[in-house]
């Protein structure tokens, strides 16, 4: 038609109709624009608030509940806003969108269940950001972030351990900071049997104590020094101490701290740290017992000086052939009779 804005023209093309809705040109073009705008803006939240959870240690766990919120909020408010922009009904894609969803269910269940168990993780709290865990295969690390499928986990050898959050919610694990509590924590140690147990127990819980990364004794939670049994050779001791929350984020390091604190104060004191000992007992040498068998082994090696340069006599012939080192030493066959004039 002559006249027709070819812009307008183009806007009203209809590309797709379903049931009573068609989606048009334009209607797509800004059902697109506001889902990349809603994206757009979900980023730029989810960066304000980390950076503000950065920076406000105490109530980092509770901005990340806001963040994660807030982050998928916009995300599904800017989703159902394009597709009603584009001209879909959506009370009309119920059945469509519940058969989608069953097929969806069963090829991608894992993910469904990954997801599920991550808003789990985020409102429950049970496994916060900032927490110190250890994973049912022995892995331990703070949790860095709680993703939609998975949570990151850095160890203190700065590796990071991607967890499905199934793992973290139907496996038994291990919140060592837990509300932000510390824990107790038993270093052994051994003595020589006969020591004085006082002089041992001041000594080791003075060093404790004067260490940084021991919390203060209270009513509940103070350092103790226990004696748990004997050993073949030495008194069996525990050091019973209860570090800070931030020397438990470190429990490889806090126990050789400990373990080397422990050893410099007992050699400070003068406590002897006892070494291995065993007896034995020389039964028979050279098929003699006792005191005959300890001259025999005293005699040895002048027997051998003796016996040196001596030719060895075996029986087994190639084997004494092998022993000798010079050739100009091997038999040399007769001459040859003489001729008869």
């Amino acid at each position: 038609m002559a006249g027709q804005n070819p812009l307008r023209t183009l806007d009203s093309f209809e590309l797709l109709k379903l049931g009573k809705a068609s989606v048009t040109v334009g209607g797509l073009a800004a059902g697109l624009l506001i889902v990349a705008a809603a994206l757009f803006a979900a980023r730029v939240a989810s960066a304000g608030l980390r950076r503000l959870r950065e920076k406000a240690a105490g109530d980092a766990a509770s901005l990340y509940v806001v963040e994660k919120v807030v982050t998928y909020g916009l995300v599904v408010i800017g989703g159902v806003a394009g597709l009603s922009t584009m001209g879909l009904d959506l009370t009309s894609l119920t059945v469509f969108a519940g058969a989608l969803g069953v097929g969806v269910g069963l090829g991608l269940q894992g993910v469904i269940k990954d997801f599920a168990s991550g808003v789990s993780l985020v409102f429950e709290r049970l496994v916060a950001v900032g927490d110190f865990v250890e994973l049912p295969n022995g892995g331990r690390g703070v949790v860095h972030e709680i993703g939609p499928r998975a949570t990151r986990i850095r160890t203190n050898d700065s590796t990071d351990i991607i967890v499905p959050n199934s793992v973290l919610v139907n496996d038994q694990v291990i919140n060592w900071t837990l509300r932000n509590t510390n824990r107790r924590l038993r270093v052994p140690f051994v003595t020589a049997f006969g020591v004085d147990k006082e002089k041992v127990r001041e000594a080791v819980l003075k060093a404790a104590k004067a260490a940084p990364y021991t919390s203060p004794d209270d009513a509940v939670r103070r350092a103790q020094v226990w004696l748990v049994g004997y050993g073949d050779h030495a008194l069996k001791f525990e050091l019973v101490v209860w570090p800070t929350v931030e020397a438990v984020r470190r429990p490889a390091a806090i126990f050789a701290a400990y373990t080397w604190l422990i050893d410099d104060a007992l050699r400070g004191a003068g406590i002897e740290v006892p070494y291995p000992q065993r007896d034995i007992r020389l039964r028979g040498l050279f098929g003699e017992e006792g005191e005959d068998a300890l001259t025999s082994l005293r005699l040895e090696p002048a027997r051998r000086r003796k016996a040196k340069g001596a030719r060895v006599v075996s029986s087994n012939d190639a084997a004494a052939d092998l022993e000798r080192e010079d050739p100009e030493e091997m038999p040399k066959p007769p001459p040859p009779p003489a001729a008869k004039t």
